[in-house]
């Protein structure tokens, strides 16, 4: 039987062959180069290496810098060989994953059609005749062909989610700065993302989690904030646009949204209806405001030469986006200062915003014939998102009529793309992948427990549920006598009994906030738990314990009250993950 990551790329080249899809690669690398480097996988993984991603086999958009392999960004004249990988793309491999090659874009990645590019228009995965979508159109087909296992892209406009609508895959374009662009071509340099493109949500998710964290490479890399929000809300609310701003929908598209939205109510969300227009008129600055300007700074000057492989629609782009004026591009600033504060408002009150990820799926012909207009429809729900610092997921929605993909995305305000996963989790049925590990676990054992009166302070500062717990057996537990009713927890070496309790995960700026709010006698201490761990966990003054009834023998505060014990519970038990 062959090792397991050897096989893996045997089946991967096997099926390249299969598909004969010449055009998804720019650059493919040698099966018995890559062969080597899986046998060496093999052998660091039976030494015992610790190598989660390995075997993970990756398609690299070619704008992305691999060292030793050409980039393009999809025009032969600017080719050069980088003698480092881009630090995405560096981290992933740390970990065990393996690179297949590069991958065929909309060039400089200035498209949304997968159709701008002298390597050839990128097919649809499942019908030849369709556009793959843009511009990471060689990544998303690698894996909706089963050839990668990730694709790893750019997002601008909607590059890493427009594809990822069309065949039906996962894309997750995180919060600006929070993977490095150091090693990318850029495009609009203040607005550019690395994105993942996978078949599933939680491969998705472990690869951008290896990529994330800042670097001094990159001097628009951030970092998680201390008061992330590192999970969404037990019973979700979403806003979703009005009818009048989904105008753009193809009739399919129009369809397969209102379905989706119809069985939220189903998958345990709450919607409301919200107005989204001045979000959708942000949109349009992209392409048609001074911000544009950003990416004559990129590949202007280049294209000014000329040469003989320039796309001759991303030519026309970059090259006028020498024009606008500097106060422009300045009350194009303006503008969407305003804008983001509108959209902070619109999602005050809720998880996030779910929308159609684009509006119709064209053919090729099409775009062909047309190849500005329909391109700038294609963004029309996913061009503001970077311009407003905005996190998304594009994950399946319901889909069309005839069976064919239909996509939905979930949008949240920065750093805030833990929710997002949540949520899209939530819409596919599937269990949510953690992406973010900072945080400070604290052990509750009383009234924050889950089904309890005061449980949401920990889920309005978006604690995480790390699961059951108990104590070992050096803790007493007494009822307080208070109200709303809540116990204290007290270490008794050697005289107590292990109590049961639930272990959250909470920003050290949740946890401050949490922290300063506890009435007295209460107070947050060391715990041990019975694995050996401290936690942080709830504990009381010894004067407040002695005066309260020791309720030890029942092992915790929900075996004590589900007794009879003072008022019954609130609410059973809410907390969905």
């Amino acid at each position: 039987m062959l090792p397991e990551v050897r096989e893996r790329v045997l089946q991967a080249y096997k099926r390249i062959a299969e598909v004969d899809r010449p055009e998804v690669w720019i650059t493919l690398r040698d099966e018995d180069d890559v062969l080597a480097e899986a046998v060496s996988l093999d052998e660091a993984l039976a030494a015992g290496a610790d190598l989660p991603l390995a075997g993970t086999l990756v398609a690299v958009k070619d704008n992305i810098d691999v060292a030793g392999l050409p980039t393009t960004a999809a025009c032969p004249e600017f080719a050069y060989i980088p003698t480092e990988s881009a630090v995405a793309v560096e981290r992933l491999t740390s970990q065990g994953a393996l690179v297949l090659g590069k991958t065929n874009l909309d060039q400089f990645a200035t498209g949304l059609v997968g159709t701008r590019s002298p390597y050839g228009a990128v097919r649809c995965a499942w019908d030849p005749t369709l556009v793959s979508g843009g511009s990471s159109s060689g990544s998303a087909v690698a894996v909706a062909l089963g050839i990668a296992d990730i694709g790893i892209g750019t997002d601008t406009a909607g590059s890493g989610r427009v594809p990822a609508a069309f065949h039906g895959i996962v894309g997750i374009k995180a919060s600006l700065g929070i993977v490095p662009n150091t090693g990318v071509v850029p495009a609009c340099v203040d607005y550019d993302c690395v994105t993942v493109l996978a078949r599933e949500l939680d491969s998705a998710t472990a690869a951008m989690k290896v990529m994330t964290g800042p670097t001094i490479t990159d001097p628009r890399s951030r970092a998680w904030p201390a008061d992330v929000r590192l999970a969404a809300s037990p019973e979700p609310r979403v806003a979703v646009p009005r009818g009048e701003d989904l105008a753009s929908l193809s009739p399919a598209y129009r369809r397969a949204f209102e379905e989706t939205v119809a069985g939220l109510a189903e998958k345990g969300f709450s919607h409301v209806e919200v107005d989204i227009s001045e979000l959708l008129d942000a949109a349009t600055l992209l392409y048609d405001g001074a911000i544009v300007a950003q990416r004559y700074s990129a590949v202007g000057k280049f294209l000014d030469t000329e040469p003989a492989g320039a796309d001759p629609t991303v030519a026309a782009i970059v090259r006028s986006a020498a024009g606008p004026s500097a106060h422009r591009y300045v009350d194009d600033l303006d503008t969407l200062a305003r804008a983001k504060t509108t959209a902070r408002a619109l999602l005050s009150d809720v998880d996030g915003l779910l929308l159609p990820t684009t509006t119709e799926h064209p053919t090729i012909a099409a775009v062909q014939a047309d190849p500005k207009n329909i391109n700038r429809r294609l963004g029309t729900f996913t061009n503001f998102c970077n311009l407003l610092d905005m996190a998304a997921v594009a994950v399946p929605g319901a889909p069309t009529h005839d069976g064919t993909p239909f996509g939905v995305m979930v949008v949240v305000p920065a750093f805030e793309d833990q929710v997002a996963i949540d949520l899209a989790a939530r819409l596919s049925g599937t269990p949510s992948p953690t992406l973010i590990e900072d945080g400070i676990e604290a052990l509750v054992v009383g009234a924050h427990l889950r089904g309890f009166p005061v449980h949401h302070q920990l889920t309005d500062r978006g604690a995480r549920f790390s699961g059951e717990v108990t104590t070992t057996a050096d803790y007493r537990l007494v009822d307080l006598h208070t109200t709303p009713p809540k116990p204290g927890l007290v270490r008794r070496e050697g005289e107590g009994a292990p109590i049961s309790g639930e272990l959250y995960r909470m920003s050290a700026a949740a946890l401050g906030t949490f922290l300063a709010g506890l009435p007295a006698p209460m107070g947050l201490g060391p715990v041990e738990l019975s694995d050996g761990r401290w936690v942080t966990g709830f504990c009381c003054a010894h004067d407040a314990a002695e005066k309260g009834t020791d309720i030890t023998e029942f092992g915790g505060w929900r075996a004590y009250r589900s007794r009879g014990h003072g008022p019954a519970a609130i609410g059973g038990d809410t907390h969905r993950q």
